[in-house]
């Protein structure tokens, strides 16, 4: 059957779901030991229905009908590395700039939008009077 193949996925997904998939493999290089840390999430789901279609005639038996359907995926960002030396242990978070620039752009465009406003009720006042 269809559905038990889907939950056989979904527990593997669950298996899947520890803390090798955040934790990459380590890498010495020289002295250091470099560490990947990564954000990963799951989702998924499904539904199922049942339903009766409407008599074309009267006393003629309704048409039923079944469905069902799923879906899901999964997601990994890196977010930071971890290195590792004789001396110390640091984490080096990753910077997502277009996220900087982005938010950047939002605030300029809302500032321009409230100073243009400002000015646009001084100038229309002095007009009236």
């Amino acid at each position: 059957m269809e559905l038990e193949k889907l939950f056989e996925t979904i527990e593997g997904l669950r298996e899947k779901a520890n803390v090798e998939a955040v934790f990459g493999e380590p890498e010495a290089i020289g002295e250091k030991t470099i560490i990947p840390i990564a954000q990963v999430g799951y989702g998924f789901g499904m539904g199922f229905g049942e339903g009766k279609a409407p008599a074309e005639e009267e006393g003629e038996e309704a048409p039923t009908g079944r469905g069902a359907g799923g879906g899901g995926g999964v997601s990994a960002k890196p977010i930071a590395v971890l290195e590792v030396t004789p001396e110390e242990t640091k984490l080096i978070p990753i910077v997502d700039s277009t996220k900087i620039v982005l938010a950047g752009i939002a605030m300029g465009a809302w500032s321009i939008f409230w100073v243009s406003r400002a000015l646009a009720r001084v100038f229309g006042q002095k007009k009236a009077a």
